[in-house]
């Protein structure tokens, strides 16, 4: 342990150096309260020894200055019988302990340099358990959030899983009915999955749905809620957007789709990959979540016995894709 000694009379500074040294310290010296400064400013001492009366800076301003530096250092004052209520100043600004001298015993700075030595280890184990402690909760924390985004996500798309889409639909729908808001739903499946799938083989199948999966994430909006609902069939929930924004939303999707260059597309029935998509607006098309999800559903079949790769929505005239 490094320890540090001050005290501008040189005989004094050299017998508890001495003594120190010879108890095992690695022991450096100071003869004045501004040296003793700079040299803790440049070193790592853990202990420092100093005299309550020195020329220029005291012992009481060396205490307040290393305190401010390295508050786990630990400070023991010399004093003589004279000042002892200074000594007492100092413990109450933070000194460890104090000597009186002149010394009745050598052994006397053994056993305070001992125990104030004893004290600096077990703080700084004690600061290296709290920062164990600390890093442990952060990995914890951390391992928390990954397994919570985890339960919450689909494992071949990343996007939501069912149940995660299930309560935010909730959740938003009844939002939207307090608040006097709009909401809308964008229900959606691959055109043709089952012909895709047999021509190219499970693998393939799944690089396309994370393809599409992909699409629908970098096109929605933070506020939206993009899940795989099951198989083939995707679902966004639009947050405070009516039915004309929520119809362009899934045109522009509907279209990014079509023009995606997937690996097989020319095999497929419209010579392209392509999705049917349904959209269901609160409150008109439904005031409950499970009324607007039937209705997104059944919009969705209806796009696809029109003949696929189209938006439709209720009261809305559907486009004819080129």
């Amino acid at each position: 342990m490094e320890l540090l000694v001050v005290d501008d009379e040189e005989t004094l500074r050299s017998v508890v150096s001495q003594v120190l040294t010879a108890d095992g310290f690695t022991v450096s010296e100071a003869a004045s309260g501004e040296e003793a400064l700079e040299a803790f400013r440049a070193g790592s001492h853990q202990l420092v020894i100093t005299d309550i009366r020195m020329g220029g800076m005291s012992g009481i301003e060396l205490l307040s200055e290393i305190k401010s530096h390295n508050p786990d250092t630990q400070v023991v004052i010399m004093t003589s019988h004279a000042s002892l209520d200074s000594a007492l100043t100092a413990l109450r600004a933070g000194a460890y302990d104090y000597l009186v001298k002149p010394f009745e015993s050598l052994d006397l700075i053994s056993a305070v340099a001992g125990r104030a030595a004893e004290k600096a280890r077990l703080v700084a184990q004690n600061r290296e358990l709290l920062e164990q402690l600390t890093r442990a909760n952060q990995e914890l924390h951390e391992a928390y959030q990954a397994l919570k985004e985890v339960a919450v996500r689909d494992g071949l798309t990343s996007l939501y899983n069912h149940r995660y889409f299930q309560e935010a639909f909730a959740q938003e729908v009844a939002r939207s009915k307090r608040f006097d808001k709009r909401c809308s739903l964008i229900f959606f499946d691959v055109d043709n999955f089952k012909h895709y799938n047999d021509t190219h083989g499970h693998p393939e199948g799944d690089r396309l749905l994370k393809g599409l999966a992909q699409i629908v994430m970098t096109h929605s909006r933070a506020c939206d809620v993009a899940a795989r609902y099951g198989g083939e069939e995707f679902v966004v929930l639009l947050t405070e957007t009516g039915k004309e924004g929520a119809v362009k939303a899934a045109e522009e999707m509907r279209a990014r789709v079509a023009e995606h260059p997937f690996a097989g597309r020319e095999t497929q029935p419209l010579g392209r990959v392509t999705v049917s998509v349904g959209v269901a607006s609160f409150p008109e098309d439904g005031e409950e979540a499970q009324a607007l999800l039937e209705c997104a559903d059944q919009l969705l079949y209806r796009a696809k016995n029109s003949g696929k790769n189209r938006v439709v929505a209720a009261g809305v005239t559907p486009s004819s894709p080129a």
